[in-house]
């Protein structure tokens, strides 16, 4: 299945500079493994996105066809063929 991840500005340097990441990964296979599939394209993203025990940053917070995926079950959330999953790390400051 194709599903397309969102990146912000700040996390596209490590992309090559793409706002969209077309991902190809087999039916069912639920976030952890789009992300697993994104960070094999760009390596760079997952220090970014997932800390040392490869669990999502508690700062990133990840989107799936609009709903967040803490509450749908994090990276075991399904992802339906064709998703948009977008990443969105938190901005600190005032």
């Amino acid at each position: 299945m194709r599903v397309t991840v969102h990146l912000p500005g700040l996390l596209r340097a490590d992309a090559d500079g793409a706002a969209h990441v077309p991902v190809e990964v087999a039916d069912g296979t639920p976030l952890g493994g789009v992300l697993d599939a994104l960070t094999t394209l760009h390596p760079g993203l997952d220090r970014r996105i997932r800390d040392e025990r490869g669990e999502l940053r508690r700062y990133v917070n990840v989107f799936v066809d609009g709903d967040e995926c803490r509450g749908a079950g994090g990276l075991a959330a399904p992802v339906p063929d064709g998703a948009n999953v977008r990443v969105l790390p938190s901005v600190a400051g005032g």
